[in-house]
C-alpha cells in the first residue's frame, strides 16, 4: 500500500472516530454550539456599545439582560401554548377521524374504491398528532437547557473579547489564523442576522394569516415558522403541516387549502425572492452540499444540528480553505461561483508563470 493511500485511510478512520464521538456527546455539544452562535450574534452589539463609550463590563451586562429577557419570553410563550395544545389533542384526533370517514364515504360515492383500513392507517390521526406533539415537545425540551446554554454563553461572551489575541499568540501563521477567525465570525454572523430577519418576517406573516383565519394557537405556529425557517429546504414545509392540519380539522378542506396556499406564497416570496436578493452571493455552498449538510448535522446533533447545519458547514469550509492539504475539500463544498473564481485564479497564475 502506498503512503498516500495509507494516509487517506488514516484520515477516513479519524473522521469516523470524530463523528462517532460527536454523536455520542451530542447532549453536551448542542448547548455549547447554541451558546457559540448566540455569542457570535452578540459580538457586533458588544462592539457597538463599547464604541459608544460604555464600559466593557456594562456592555456585557446589557447584552446578557437582553438575551435572558428574549429567552424567557420564548419559554413563556412556547410553554403556555404547548400546554393548551396538548390538552386539545384528543379533540383534534376525534375530529380528524370523522373527516377521514367522510372522505372515504365521498370517494365511495363516486365509485372510487379504497380500503378504509389502509386509508386510516396512512392518515392515522394518532400518529399525525403524535408527530406534531413530539416536534413541539422537542422544541420545549430545548428551552429546558436554557440554564446550561446561558451559563456557557456568559463565559463565551467574556472570552470573545480576548479570543483573537489568544489565536494570534499561539498561531505560527498569525495573519492567516486571524483572517480565518474573522472570516468565520463575519460570514456566520451575516448569515444568522439575515436569516433571523427573514425568519422573523415569515413568522409574523404566518401569525397574521392564521389569526385572520381563526386557526387555533396562531402564536405557537408563528414561533414554529420562525424557528424552523432556519432549517434549509424542508424547514418551512415542516412548519406548515400542523397549522394546515388544524385548519382542516376546524374549518374543512377549503380553509386548509387557503392555509396551504398562504404558506406557499409566504415561503416563495420571502425564501425564494427576498432572501436570496438580501443574501447577495449566498452562503458560498452548493445546493447539494446544503441539503447533505442538513442530513449530516441533523443525524449527528438532532433538530439543533438541522437548525445550524448551514453556519456549521460554512465555518468548516472556511477553516479547510486555510490549509493547502484540505483546500480541495473546501472547493468541493463551495458553490459554482467559488469554483469558477478558483478556476480563473489558476488560469491567471498559469499565464503569469508562462
Amino acid at each position: 500500500m502506498s503512503r498516500s493511500s495509507r494516509n487517506a485511510l488514516i484520515n477516513m478512520a479519524a473522521f469516523v472516530v470524530v463523528v462517532a464521538g460527536m454523536k455520542a456527546a451530542a447532549a453536551l455539544i448542542v448547548p455549547f454550539l447554541l451558546a457559540i452562535f448566540l455569542t457570535i450574534v452578540s459580538l457586533p452589539l458588544l462592539i457597538l456599545l463599547e464604541k459608544r463609550g460604555i464600559p466593557e463590563l456594562a456592555s456585557l451586562l446589557i447584552i446578557l439582560i437582553i438575551a435572558v429577557g428574549v429567552w424567557f419570553l420564548l419559554v413563556i410563550l412556547i410553554g403556555s401554548a404547548l400546554g393548551d395544545f396538548t390538552k386539545s389533542v384528543p379533540f383534534y384526533q376525534d375530529r380528524l377521524r370523522t373527516i377521514i370517514g367522510d372522505a372515504w364515504s365521498w370517494l365511495d360515492g363516486y365509485g372510487i374504491t379504497i380500503d378504509r383500513a389502509m386509508l386510516e392507517d396512512i392518515f392515522d390521526p394518532t400518529r399525525i398528532m403524535r408527530l406534531v406533539t413530539s416536534t413541539l415537545n422537542g422544541l420545549g425540551g430545548l428551552m429546558k437547557n436554557a440554564f446550561l446554554i446561558l451559563l456557557m454563553y456568559i463565559f463565551l461572551v467574556f472570552e470573545a473579547t480576548v479570543l483573537p489575541l489568544k489565536i494570534q499568540a499561539v498561531s505560527h501563521d498569525k495573519k492567516g489564523a486571524l483572517n480565518s477567525y474573522s472570516a468565520i465570525t463575519q460570514g456566520v454572523n451575516r448569515y444568522l442576522a439575515i436569516k433571523a430577519l427573514t425568519s422573523l418576517a415569515t413568522g409574523t406573516i404566518v401569525y397574521l394569516l392564521l389569526r385572520f383565519q381563526g386557526v387555533d394557537f396562531p402564536v405557537l405556529w408563528g414561533l414554529l415558522a420562525f424557528i424552523l425557517n432556519f432549517i434549509p429546504n424542508i424547514g418551512s414545509l415542516i412548519a406548515a403541516v400542523p397549522p394546515v392540519l388544524l385548519a382542516l380539522i376546524q374549518f374543512g378542506p377549503p380553509q386548509a387549502i387557503v392555509t396551504a396556499v398562504g404558506f406557499l406564497t409566504i415561503n416563495t416570496v420571502i425564501g425564494s425572492l427576498i432572501e436570496p436578493k438580501v443574501m447577495g452571493q449566498g452562503v458560498g455552498l452548493s445546493s447539494l452540499v446544503v441539503f447533505l449538510s442538513l442530513l449530516f448535522w441533523g443525524w449527528i446533533l438532532g433538530p439543533v444540528g438541522m437548525l445550524l447545519s448551514v453556519p456549521l458547514t460554512m465555518a468548516l469550509k472556511i477553516a479547510l480553505s486555510e490549509y493547502e492539504s484540505t483546500q480541495w475539500i473546501s472547493i468541493l463544498l463551495g458553490s459554482n461561483k467559488d469554483i469558477l473564481s478558483y478556476s480563473q485564479q489558476l488560469l491567471s497564475d498559469k499565464n503569469k508563470g508562462g
